[in-house]
């Protein structure tokens, strides 16, 4: 997709960033974008070769973006071997003035590496470009994008180019997905912009997600450095009050260990489930885990329930032995099956009020996580029924026409965000339903994943594989916030994998 920028340059404070380097995935099927934290422009960044290589030597340059101001024509040239581009400028005349701008968030903010190679056109030419420059500081993890600008001599106003990259890491597109959403990762905090704690989880599974069933480990890094930087952080051992947000957590950490055998990582996935159990109570509705141990925030909730069921069960499938977190798992199941939380349509509720009434929209992720859960305990005990009241809910979730208008996927009054906690939603959902449907022998669910796979391909992107938050459009790019990204990674995961 090119797009055209026509502005006056605006700086915003960059990112520092500094991490051990794995190797990049050179993959070359098409662009995707990432990145992490700023460089200093000053600084001169190395890569397969260094900044400031001459466009003559570069191998199997591509038009990637163009743009116009005053009748010259602006291009962004990109060279996927050299991991590497360069601006042109064309049409004009003695003066006129063109340069690159590097970003690594994907745009939002390029004040480390703005004007990049800025020069002019000499007298007696119609044109001009700069040397090439790298897109990525790999060398610190920092994957990023560039654009060209410019501008015609004597004239105030600026054009750019849309923001576009190389294709390495982007093979697929999961891949491609995936590098947009790392971006969006802050090596300082180990989180996605530094914000967001139970979606950080979300896209962190993501990602763990990508590596596992694409291969393509060149973010493997994040899995540690969230883990490091973040252990001791709010209670510990990723607990706080909210018991859902230790859930989305022990889970990620669930995923890290199926990963990386690491056993630390199931440590602190056993202390969650342990944590959340401390908030069991058959003192009212007669059992299930609180939403928050803040007393004034007292809320039986579906979401929280079903992470409880899935990490309980998950952890009896991954520890020889255990009897005391199957008893956990079974015990909660037996609870939410007849907690009034499922309706009639077996579509399920928020939660229960303080009479223990069903209460709250019909939320994606809760139709969801309750999938995952029950493939983890029927694996548990091989107990097919489980199997079949799995595939009673998610059929019914995929049929509904409230939560598939038009055939695609979208929570009820979806909004046009992706910094709220909504805009995570479907992520959630996906991942349940391709666990489910993998465990199932006919797959019934595949075909459904494709569907939504390809309608956010076709309806939710930009030439950089970011998604927005409406899978069927219009697309829309907001400001901030990763749910939307880890949303679509999930449902681009899910499609690779069936």
């Amino acid at each position: 997709m090119l797009a055209l920028c026509l502005c006056l340059l605006a700086a915003a404070a960059p990112r520092a960033s500094a991490a051990p380097s794995p190797a990049p995935d050179r993959g070359r099927t098409h662009a995707g974008a990432a990145a992490t934290a700023g460089t200093a422009a000053s600084a001169a960044i190395c890569d397969l070769y260094c900044d400031t290589r001459d466009p003559a030597v570069a191998v199997g340059p591509r038009t990637a973006a163009t743009a116009t101001v005053h009748g010259r024509a602006i291009t962004l040239v990109l060279s996927d071997n050299d991991v590497m581009g360069f601006a042109n400028i064309a049409g004009g005349g003695q003066g006129d003035e063109v340069w690159l701008d590097r970003s690594f968030d994907g745009g939002r903010t390029w004040a480390s590496g703005s004007k990049l190679g800025d020069t002019r056109t000499p007298a007696g030419a119609t044109g001009w470009r700069t040397l090439m420059y790298n897109v990525d500081d790999w060398a610190n993890t920092g994957v990023g994008a560039l654009r060209a600008c410019g501008q015609a001599s004597g004239q105030p106003e600026i054009a750019c180019t849309s923001w576009a990259r190389v294709n390495r890491n982007a093979a697929t597109p999961s891949t491609a997905a995936a590098t947009a959403l790392m971006m969006l990762y802050d090596k300082k905090t180990g989180l996605f912009e530094s914000n967001g704690w139970w979606t950080g989880a979300n896209a962190l599974t993501a990602i763990i997600d990508n590596i596992r069933i694409s291969g393509m480990g060149s973010y493997a890094y994040a899995v540690p450095t969230t883990y490091d930087l973040n252990k001791n952080a709010q209670g510990g051992n990723f607990t706080n009050n909210f018991l859902d947000d230790t859930g989305w957590w022990g889970m990620a950490w669930v995923d890290a260990y199926d990963l990386t055998g690491d056993s630390r990582y199931l440590d602190t996935a056993r202390a969650d489930a342990d944590h959340m159990n401390a908030y069991w109570d058959t003192g009212s509705c007669g059992g299930g885990v609180w939403w928050s141990s803040d007393t004034d925030k007292r809320y039986k909730n579906a979401v929280t329930n079903e992470l409880y069921l899935e990490l309980n069960a998950a952890l009896h499938n991954r520890i020889p032995g255990d009897t005391a977190y199957l008893a956990r798992a079974r015990a909660e199941w037996s609870w939410f099956g007849s907690s009034g939380m499922i309706n009639g349509s077996h579509l399920i509720a928020d939660g229960l009020t303080s009479t223990c009434a069903p209460t709250g929209q019909t939320y994606t992720y809760n139709q969801g996580v309750v999938l995952g859960a029950l493939t983890e305990l029927h694996r548990a005990t091989g107990d097919n029924s489980l199997l079949d009241t799995a595939r009673t809910l998610a059929n019914a979730s995929t049929a509904s026409s409230a939560l598939n208008p038009s055939g695609v996927l979208s929570d009820i009054g979806e909004a046009s965000d992706c910094a709220s906690d909504g805009a995570t939603f479907k992520g959630p959902y996906v991942r349940g339903l391709a666990a489910l449907d993998a465990a199932l022998s006919d797959h019934p669910y595949s075909a459904y994943l494709d569907r939504q796979a390809d309608a956010a391909r076709a309806h939710d992107r930009n030439g950089l594989d970011q998604y927005g938050p409406h899978w069927n459009g219009p697309f829309t790019l907001p400001s901030t916030g990763h749910g939307c990204q880890q949303a679509a990674l999930s449902v681009l995961n899910a499609a690779q994998q069936d």
